[in-house]
């Protein structure tokens, strides 16, 4: 009797183990399936959206505009919500998607939806304002809408021929600040000493850990660019809602006085001073857009295409054969080594232009710099990659965007010719080197540093240890030799003197409109300019236009089209109130700095200031 009750229990968990092992299987089995099928999906030949006879166009902004996406790592990208906005808007995809439907005849209008736009700086916004102009000329409306407008949206609402605001919400222009937070007296308290060496009064970007206010050269040439971006702001929009001159300063400086006359509506006052045309709601604006293009519930109950589906549309268009223009971003800090798209690594970004050159397949190459600097040593590996681009018969056009400063104008002095548009921020050559020692730090903690080397220099730059006398003068020397170096590499660049570079050098930050008069660089234009500019230097007329970028593995790629969503994370941080937004950043600042102090000698030309208004 046990041992037919002991075969019966043994027969059971063996029928039941086997279960388990056949579920197990059947179960791998359709998730290897089902990877199959979401494999073959993302890998087929995206259809060609088809496009209505007749419509108009939302451009719909989101996030911040940039030159370059940030690199988001496939894992974050497989776990991004979908649900999320897009936290950055390309804005070369802008211009091409204005500038193809002013000349399509399926596109009647533009409405431009501006309530997820975050900002992006003036020159990135100028570059679609002259878009959004040029679909005007055409002889097309623009029609802007939005619950409220920032600064920065209110740039673009006022290319539109009708621009409509809730009648709760409000025009909330400031004007431009530079605002920064000052760290010594918190270091002193760590016990924390930011050794720093520089060459010029300007250099603003150690001041942070070197005083508590901004010193007065500082307060001096930022105040001349942002009062001259300033002016182009408001100059821009006075003449374009057709206002009297002062009335967008008179419209800020009286803001308080303006919403009380109006019992604290901002959409009244707005209306009133002809910020904006009409004040509607959002079921209102619904049946004015339906009435003027025809009812659609797919995009905002109006007959639309949305400008993502119309760029799908543009892409799948067949190449033209022609000649190929190159066009290659360099975005973010500059730092050593091999670096992902966002950060310009100075070994990834010598490679591809190396891959240019061998290659062959392009007839000129447009360089799109948009960087504060970084690492000099950095910096000066690119500069000699494109000169070496040059050489081998290629012409280089540099693009300057919202800022090419310090190591970002470094690595443009060896083009053909350089474009910045008039608000570019750039300029600020200077040079400094910073190495900050925890000795005192951790004395308070109980912890020393002691030993034995061969020499004065041995264990010199050991963050636990003070810095020697003989290791300061080598840093010092070396900021004023990379120093000297920058200033020959601009001159010879812009046919002058280094002693006459030096006069409007030492770290000194320049509007693209003052730069030019100064001689640092050519012309004053865009994306599109610089791009028939080097179309022109080549000798050509008939080409596409293609951007060169770093290979992503057959992995990366799958990843990439299974998911194309930014982090949860990065998303948030992105719409966070643009207040808090700029606290946190501030706040976390000496820790963002430090992945990107990797210069192998410990001197950067950066521009910290330059910060994209």
């Amino acid at each position: 009797m046990a041992a037919s009750s002991s075969n019966f229990i043994s027969r059971f968990f063996r029928a039941l183990w086997r279960s388990i092992t056949w579920l197990r299987i059947g179960l791998a089995n359709l998730l290897f399936l089902a990877i199959v099928v979401i494999i073959v999906i993302a890998l087929l030949p995206e259809q060609r959206p088809a496009l209505p006879e007749q419509a108009a166009l939302r451009l719909a902004p989101s996030g911040f505009l940039v030159d370059q996406r940030t690199y988001v790592d496939p894992i974050s990208q497989l776990l991004g919500d979908d649900d999320w906005q897009d936290a950055e808007t390309v804005v070369r995809d802008l211009v091409t998607i204005i500038n193809t439907a002013a000349g399509d005849s399926r596109i009647t209008a533009l409405v431009l939806d501006l309530n997820q736009l975050i900002g992006g700086g003036i020159s990135k916004l100028e570059e679609v304002g002259q878009a959004l102009q040029a679909f005007k000329d055409s002889g097309k409306p623009v029609i802007a809408i939005s619950d409220g407008y920032s600064q920065e949206q209110y740039y673009l609402a006022s290319y539109a021929d009708t621009v409509y605001l809730h009648p709760m919400g409000t025009v909330m222009l400031t004007g431009y600040g530079s605002y920064r937070n000052y760290f010594k007296s918190a270091l002193d308290k760590l016990a924390v000493n930011f050794h720093v060496f520089r060459v010029g009064s300007y250099k603003d970007f150690i001041e942070p850990y070197t005083r508590d206010n901004m010193s007065e050269a500082s307060r001096e040439h930022n105040s001349q660019w942002l009062n001259e971006l300033w002016g182009v702001y408001t100059s821009r929009v006075e003449r374009l809602r057709n206002l009297p001159k002062g009335a967008v300063d008179h419209y800020i400086a009286n803001l308080d006085t303006g919403l009380a006359a109006q019992n604290g509506a901002g959409g009244e006052l707005a209306l009133n001073s002809g910020l904006v045309d009409q004040l509607a709601g959002r079921l209102e604006l619904r049946e004015v857009l339906q009435q003027e293009f025809g009812a659609n519930g797919e995009y905002g109950d109006f007959e639309a295409i949305d400008h993502r589906e119309y760029l799908q549309y543009i892409d799948s268009r067949p190449a033209p054969s022609a000649d190929k223009i190159g066009l290659l971003v360099a975005s973010g800090a500059i730092v050593d080594g091999e670096q992902p798209p966002g950060t310009i690594g100075g070994d990834s970004l010598a490679r591809l232009l190396r891959e240019v050159r061998e290659e062959g397949e392009v007839s000129a190459l447009v360089f799109r710099v948009d960087s504060g600097g970084g690492s000099a040593f950095a910096s000066e590996i690119i500069r000699e990659e494109l000169a070496a681009t040059r050489a081998a018969g290629i012409p280089v056009v540099v693009s300057m965007g919202s800022v090419a400063a310090s190591g970002g104008y470094w690595i443009t002095a060896a083009a053909d010719e350089v474009w910045a548009t008039p608000t570019t921020i750039t300029g600020s050559i200077g040079v400094f080197g910073m190495f900050p020692t925890l000795e005192e730090s951790l004395q308070k903690l109980g912890v020393s540093t002691d030993g034995i080397g061969t020499t004065e220099l041995a264990g010199a730059l050991r963050i636990d240890r003070a810095l020697s006398p003989i290791a300061k003068n080598v840093i010092q020397q070396s900021v004023e030799d990379i120093y000297r170096r920058f200033l020959g590499i601009v001159a010879e660049a812009r046919n002058s003197t280094p002693e006459a570079i030096h006069q409007v050098a030492q770290g000194r930050v320049w509007s693209g409109a003052t730069a030019q008069t100064l001689g640092l660089v050519d012309r004053l234009g865009s994306l599109q300019d610089a791009i028939a500019a080097a179309a022109e230097r080549a000798g050509i007329s008939d080409y596409s236009v293609e951007l060169i970028e770093r290979q992503l593995s057959p992995r990366q790629q799958l990843l990439r089209q299974l998911s194309a969503e930014p982090a949860p994370l990065q998303q948030v941080a992105a719409w966070l109130p643009p207040g808090l937004r700029q606290t946190l950043s501030s706040l976390t600042e000496p820790l963002q700095l430090l992945p990107t102090l990797n210069d192998p000698r410990h001197v950067y030309a950066r521009c910290f200031i330059c910060t994209r208004p």
